[in-house]
Formats: C-alpha cells, structure tokens, sequence
C-alpha cells in the first residue's frame, strides 16, 4: 500500500473519530495533531484502526470523568463519631461546582436508613452549595453509607460518604483538657509513639474539646507521609468533645531511633496554620532481633549504664549544667551504638566513642542549657539505639529545675 492511499485511509478513520468526538480538536488541538502524523505513518490499516480505537476509548473514559472531577467538596466523609440511638443526626456537606452550570438529577443511597436534601435548581459555574444526609440511626453498632450524586450529561456519581457509631449512652472523656490550641482545648499537646517495629501501625488519639461560641470541624493539618488521621465527630458544637485518631504508618519511617514533626490543628478545613495550633510528634522506630539464636543471643552485646537517668539539680543562676553517664559493654560482642538523639532543644550530647568492645566504656557528656530547655513540651531525654537485643532502645531521662 502506498503513502497516498494510507494518508487517505488514515483521514477517514479521524473523520468518524471527530464525528463522534466533536470537541476533541479543540481539546486537545496537539494530541490530535500528533495522532494525525502517527496514523500517516503507521503502515496498514489494521494498525492505523487500533491506534484510532485506543484514541476514542481515552477520551470516552475522559469525559465519562468529567462530572466527578468539576464538583469540589470541603470533606467528601463526614464522621458523626458517637450518635444516640433513634435519633437521628444529619452531616452537612459543603460543596462547589468547579465545572459548567450544573443540574443534580438524582440521588442514590445505599440504605433506606438515609434521606438527602439537595438544590433542585441550576447550579452556575463557581457557586457553592450544600448537600444534607440525615441518618436514621435506628440500629445500634458501627455504619458507613454512601450517597452517590448524578448530574446531568453524565453517568458518573460523585460520592459522599457518612460514618459513626450508634450507642445508647453517650461516654464523654473524663480526662482533663489541659492545653489551648486555637479555638479549643486538648488534652496533649505533644504526641508520642515509643517502641515502635518496623510494620507497626500504633494508634494515638487527641481529645478535643470546643470551649469556644461557635461549631468547629477540627482538621490536622501538615501530616508527613508516615502519619493518617481521622476526626470524630466532623463537626464539634459548642460544649461538645470529639477524638482525633492519628495512625503511624512505621514501613514510611526512614531510620532507626527518632522522628520528629510537627502537625497543625485547624478549626475548619483550609485554616491557617499558626504556631498556637502546633501539636508535636515524635516516633521512635527500633530495630528487631526476633530472627536471632539463642547461640546468637549469648553472644550478643550487653549495654550498662553508671545511671539510668542523669541528675543535674538547679539551674541556679547558672545558663548551663553538664553531666557525665558511664557506658561500659557486659556482653561478648562489640556493643554498637548506632544512633543518639534528644527528644527536646536544649540538649547537646558528645560520646567519645560508639563503639565498644567486651568490657570497654564510653562517656557520654550531656549538656543542659536553662533558656532553650523553657521552650520544650516534653521532658529532656537523650535516646540511643543499639544493638544489644535486650536494649534496643536506651531513654536516658535528664532531670533539671
């Protein structure tokens, strides 16, 4: 076949393409080109339909898409956390149409237990709306419904989903709410996950509760990759508690010994992030020896410490104290002290060597300095990880008034 009557194949086949595709040169005017100029060279017609098939299956899934992707919700999962029993509670969904002017059609649930409120009217390009999901909870127990909102020129739903618990006694936290962050009050301002293995996920919950006027939807904010978070209920009312459920993935932990960050609580979704609002996290991830023998074990290195915690007294009128801890190896084997950390500012640490042989000591200087140790959350401590399968994780306490 020769160049011409390719060329003249290949046209056709764009042609029923742009018929059944009207708006795909004006779309995407390059990628249209570029098919142009493939099928010209493609040699057969087999191939040159192929090429054209694939072509229209990817914008056909494009614009099936196209609805999902132009509505915009602040939370698409709304928590009520614990609800009573035969009383019904409603999630309140703020939404935006990103796309052209928009007409929801028709709502589907998944349960006959949910009932949804939505605008019958047209809604123009860039207006925000509301969605209400009222939820009978009439079953006691655990639930999570789905609602799937279909708008029009499309068959693909955009879904809202609501969680929570149905109880027949509401349990409050009885616990204190010692710490002001933004609007609320906590019980932590500091989160901490000890004694972490690699593929762990350790939990950890932050009790909030709103001391304010005015009903918050408490997010956390600047979460790295290793942490996930929950908030239950969504929205706390003034005088009411809710829990944040943090979750540590540890396998997107990079090192052995300790991880620090810090997150943000927000009163509402998109919240500045302020100083006021910081909530500290710290992990310490420690290696595994459950592979070791018993003969490796034997072997294996022993840390001793001269004290388990370093006592430096007052401060006094002094900006600095100093003190010194001795590490001496008991084991078979040479101890190897493979990282050291401080759980705070205000400490400075110096060990003349990491490394020890059977019956060898170290010293390990510790530092204290009054003005930075005033700014820290939570108590001074130095952390070493070894490899002594029985001490994995050294925590040497610094105590200083």
């Amino acid at each position: 076949m020769g160049l011409a009557e390719r060329h003249k194949r290949a046209t056709l086949i764009l042609s029923i393409m742009k018929k059944h595709n009207n708006n795909l040169e004006g779309f995407v005017p390059s990628l249209w080109r570029w098919a142009k100029v493939g099928l010209f060279l493609m040699g057969g017609f087999r191939r040159a339909w192929s090429l054209a098939l694939s072509f229209s299956l990817f914008f056909l899934i494009f614009s099936m898409n196209a609805f999902a992707q132009r509505i915009s919700a602040e939370q698409d999962v709304y928590d009520f956390g614990s609800i009573m029993y035969e009383i019904p509670a409603v999630a309140k969904f703020n939404l935006s149409n990103k796309g052209n002017d928009l007409i929801i059609e028709k709502v589907r649930t998944n349960c006959g237990c949910t009932t949804v409120s939505y605008p019958k009217n047209t809604i123009l390009k860039g207006d925000k709306f509301s969605i209400e999901v009222e939820y009978d909870a009439r079953q006691l127990g655990h639930f999570e419904k789905e609602v799937a909102i279909y708008g029009n020129d499309s068959e693909t739903p955009y879904y809202l989903k609501i969680r929570g618990v149905v109880v027949d006694e509401v349990v409050d936290y009885a616990g204190q709410y010692e710490y002001i962050i933004g609007d609320v009050r906590t019980d932590r301002n500091d989160i901490e996950y000890d004694d972490v293995n690699n593929g762990d996920m350790p939990v950890q919950r932050l009790h909030i509760f709103n001391s304010s006027s005015k009903t918050v939807s408490p997010v956390l904010m600047h979460l790295p990759n290793y942490l996930s978070a929950t908030m239950a209920p969504t929205t706390i009312a003034p005088g009411h508690s809710g829990v944040a459920t943090i979750t540590l993935n540890s396998l997107k932990l990079r090192d052995y010994g300790l991880t620090k960050s810090s997150v943000y609580l927000g009163m509402f979704p998109g919240d500045k992030v302020s100083a006021d609002k910081e909530i500290s996290v710290s992990a310490v991830l420690i290696p595994g020896f459950g592979n070791m023998s018993e003969t490796q074990k034997a072997n294996a290195p022993s840390i001793d410490l001269s004290s388990a915690s370093l006592d430096l007294g007052s401060f006094g009128d002094k900006s600095d104290k100093t003190g010194t801890i001795t590490i001496r190896n008991q084991g078979r084997s040479t101890l190897d002290i493979r990282s050291m950390q401080m759980f705070t500012p205000g400490l400075k640490v110096r060990l003349n060597k990491t490394k020890l042989a059977p019956g060898e000591t170290a010293k390990l200087k510790i530092t204290a300095y009054k003005k930075l140790l005033k700014e820290a959350r939570s108590k001074p401590r130095v952390l070493m990880i070894t490899n002594d399968p029985d001490n994995a994780k050294v925590i040497i306490p610094v105590n200083v008034e």
